[in-house]
């Protein structure tokens, strides 16, 4: 199923994927004046971030939703799939993306497309969920579904792949990768706690459950995950893996 994002919900439960992205932001080093590809953008608070060291900034997104979000920020932002850019070639010094590309269905499409849209000796700078990413919250996520009596809602379909096989996949697209790194980044979340989380990062699945089904859903993988990802005082904390790269064309 679809993911559908709430750009209300996202700011106030996802704020933290803005706010931990100072690592990727700094192998991006985006230089005044060059032209940059944000690659799903979501709400447009990095687009802005990077538009601010004088570059060029243009995002892309595929939910209309995130897309006006951007643009009430002032970000120049178009909507579209990560498949199919509607740039000609060679338009952009650097693409980026924050968090956005495991959830790509065209991983082969969309890797061809940025290195379309790339300049020669461009850069694609990006981070997003890597092997072993939120491993228990699918896990949970998935049982409750299948004891509810609707497993093939289970599993969201992401891409969470190893260093190793990135980057086979970037060097099969014609990428030099320069640098890549996988590692787990245990990831604080807000007062909404897991609870939050879930309406805001499964709420493609949850909005093709029956309404009757949705809080049932909710409180019992919050129940399952409390042992262990909630600590004595009441603090949860996901299990984010993070893989951070730069390739070159």
């Amino acid at each position: 199923m679809p993911q559908t994002w709430d750009p209300e919900s996202y700011g106030r439960d996802g704020a933290f994927v803005h706010q931990l992205a100072e690592g990727v932001v700094e192998w991006l080093a985006a230089d005044r004046g060059e032209r940059i590809l944000d690659l799903g953008c979501g709400d447009g608070q990095l687009t802005q971030r990077i538009a601010a060291s004088g570059a060029i900034v243009v995002g892309i997104d595929s939910s209309p939703a995130m897309v006006a979000a951007a643009r009430a920020l002032g970000m120049k932002t178009d909507q579209g799939p990560a498949e199919k850019l509607p740039y000609p070639d060679h338009t952009f010094e650097a693409v980026f993306s924050n968090a956005a590309l495991h959830w790509v269905r065209g991983q082969d499409e969309m890797l061809s497309e940025v290195h379309r849209v790339l300049r020669p000796g461009g850069r694609f700078v990006a981070e997003m969920g890597g092997h072993g990413n939120i491993a228990a919250i699918r896990v949970a996520f998935a049982a409750v579904l299948s004891h509810l009596g609707y497993a093939g809602l289970g599993e969201r379909g992401n891409y969470y792949p190893t260093a190793e096989s990135y980057s086979s996949r970037l060097e099969r697209h014609g990428f030099t990768v320069e640098k890549i790194l996988l590692f787990p980044r245990p990831t604080p979340l807000n007062d909404s706690g897991m609870t939050g989380w879930l309406n805001t990062f499964y709420r493609g699945a949850l909005d093709s459950l029956p309404e009757s089904m949705r809080d049932t859903a909710i409180e019992e993988t919050v129940a399952l995950l409390a042992p262990a990802l909630r600590d004595h005082d009441g603090h949860w904390t996901a299990d984010y893996v993070r893989l951070r790269f730069v390739a070159r064309v």
